[in-house]
């Protein structure tokens, strides 16, 4: 049988998804649980794999057992297992043509900004900071740059692995709710670090260390140099994984919990 999970987690107790020697990982904790429900090893493979200190609220994974387990097992039973920071949200028996990572056509992340001279406290480890005050409108200006199918080498950490830097930014949100700078990217995949890598060039735009311009000038120059350095894991969600409906997987979960729950006081 393969197996998919819809998971959240709080990236700040985890060195990261992929396993680890310490066994620090998203991963290690999940098939560790996975494991004692089926009485046997589990490897799993996740849609996005995020990094120390990144947030999901949609992660998608999937696992291939010939154990066979009723659905409550590889919610309730594995969340009994795993580390409270961590949680599967629902579980489906798939067709073993699904692939978490490859069946995707799309992928959503949210970004968090606390732009005020102080530093968070409350919500230190779930928000960017930056102590000064941004200019949305200038920080929207340049993101409509980014939009459409562009080479984002730009954007692209050094150890990033994919065969290509093409990708298509289908749309780029920014906007200001108080003294929180909300940022949503949706591409149909993110090269390494591109994401916070484009924040931190919005952030110089916004502080106007440089003019919206600058972000057409970077795609057209391919310099990770050339751009701002990367910012902070701490604001940054994998919000949902997008799949074709064929595939009956639950749809992605909404935002308007968690932004009420965790910024309803900034």
């Amino acid at each position: 049988m393969r197996i998919a999970l819809g998971l959240e987690y709080d990236g700040t107790a985890f060195c990261g998804w992929q396993t680890q020697p310490e066994r620090c990982s998203v991963q290690d904790a999940l098939e560790a649980a996975l494991g004692q429900i089926a009485a046997r090893p589990i490897d799993t493979t996740c849609a996005g794999r995020t990094d120390a200190g990144v947030h999901a609220l949609g992660q998608v994974v999937h696992f291939d057992t010939d154990t066979p387990r009723p659905p409550t097992a590889w919610t309730r039973g594995v969340n009994a297992l795993l580390p409270e920071r961590v949680s599967v949200l629902w579980a489906k028996e798939t067709d073993a043509a699904f692939h978490a990572r490859y069946s995707a056509t799309g992928r959503r992340y949210l970004y968090y900004l606390l732009d005020r001279p102080q530093r968070p406290g409350l919500l230190s480890g779930r928000v960017g900071w930056f102590h000064l005050r941004l200019d949305v409108e200038r920080m929207s200006e340049a993101a409509a740059l980014l939009i459409g199918e562009h080479d984002f080498s730009a954007f692209r950490a050094a150890e990033c692995q994919a065969k290509t830097a093409v990708r298509t930014l289908s749309s780029l949100t920014v906007a200001r709710h108080g003294d929180l700078v909300r940022f949503e990217f949706s591409a149909n995949a993110f090269l390494h670090h591109m994401v916070r890598n484009i924040v931190g060039s919005l952030v110089y735009v916004g502080c106007a260390r440089q003019p919206a311009q600058w972000m057409r000038a970077l795609l057209l120059l391919r310099d990770r140099n050339a751009a701002a350095p990367t910012f902070s894991p701490a604001g940054l969600y994998l919000a949902a994984v997008e799949y074709e409906r064929t595939w009956g997987l639950p749809s992605a979960p909404g935002t308007v919990e968690l932004e009420e729950a965790l910024f309803s006081r900034v």
